[in-house]
């Protein structure tokens, strides 16, 4: 114990506190690899966590859940897809009008499930390693969607990195009509990674509603989209510092609340800003120019593409 606060308890809880950013942001990071600039990734979050939550109460079950959660972040994302890559609207405008209209179409969906609980999404079963001091608690003592985060990061990595399919995606990316002049369908590489993005984010969002606040009320991502939108750029594009960015800024959220509960004498307004803070603060630097993430942004991202060009 340090001041009042359990290291293996402290770094247990930013694990789990960081899941919904991890998940966001890695399919956030494939999206954007592809070229196109997705601001809505908190509309789809909170769209993931409504229908996730309404999936696991009428099903009972907490994997239907996610299920459900990744179904709704992706219905969304298509609504994006058509907006921007058939219909040629612009992206910026775009992201941001989906998160309102996610906003609002989840505030109306979850109006009948307010103070209900969900299906409890309990630890996986590592027997007598669940057990050991320190290591136990923060390695063997979680649910089966923290170690499925983490799978996601390596996986993600080594499909842009040792694949075909991830050459493609960082090609299309990097210049879609160099892409589109070897033959390949950029818009349909471009549409399914929206829906890839739209299905994680989704997934974070449900990790939200059915673990870490156990409830649905309005606004219940309450702003991890945008953080993960930061991580995309923090981490450079790379999946395993976006691991990394997402451990940050969910042990920087913990850290407060422990801070809090140990009786630090920091306002509680300080603290429970700080995540958003740094967020900006990342924003301003990565967006500057001068540093090595803004030389490393995909070439092509932002710009609309169309074939006859």
């Amino acid at each position: 114990m340090f001041g009042g606060i359990d290291p293996g308890l402290l770094i247990a809880s930013l694990m789990v506190a960081s899941v919904p950013i991890i998940l966001a942001a890695i399919g956030e990071l494939v999206v954007e690899r592809a070229g196109v600039l997705n601001l809505g990734v908190e509309g789809m979050m909170i769209m993931g966590a409504v229908c996730g939550f309404i999936m696991a109460v009428q099903t009972g079950s907490a994997v239907l859940g996610f299920v459900g959660g990744a179904l709704g972040g992706a219905a969304l994302s298509l609504i994006f897809a058509l907006l921007t890559q058939f219909l040629l609207a612009n992206q910026v405008a775009s992201g941001l009008a989906l998160t309102l209209f996610g906003l609002g179409l989840s505030s109306l969906l979850g109006q009948g499930f307010v103070g209900i609980r969900p299906p409890a999404t309990a630890a996986l079963p590592f027997g007598a390693l669940a057990e050991i001091p320190f290591l136990g608690r923060v390695l063997f003592g979680h649910d089966w969607v923290v170690y499925l985060s983490i799978a996601s990061v390596a996986a993600t990595w080594w499909v842009l990195r040792s694949t075909r399919l991830g050459l493609i995606l960082r090609a299309v990316g990097e210049n879609h009509d160099a892409a589109h002049a070897l033959g390949y369908k950029v818009r349909r590489i471009r549409v399914l990674a929206i829906l890839f993005g739209g299905a994680m984010a989704g997934m974070g969002g449900a990790y939200v509603s059915l673990v870490r606040v156990p409830q649905w009320t309005d606004g219940i991502t309450a702003g991890a989209g945008w953080i993960a939108l930061a991580i995309v750029v923090f981490a450079a594009w790379r999946p395993w510092r976006a691991l990394i960015g997402a451990y940050l800024f969910g042990g920087i959220s913990v850290l407060q609340l422990n801070l809090q509960a140990a009786g630090a004498r920091i306002p509680v307004e300080y603290l429970s800003m700080s995540p958003y803070l740094i967020t900006i603060l990342v924003l301003v630097i990565m967006s500057s120019g001068k540093g090595k993430a803004a030389l490393n942004a995909p070439a092509s991202l932002g710009q609309t593409f169309h074939a006859s060009r």
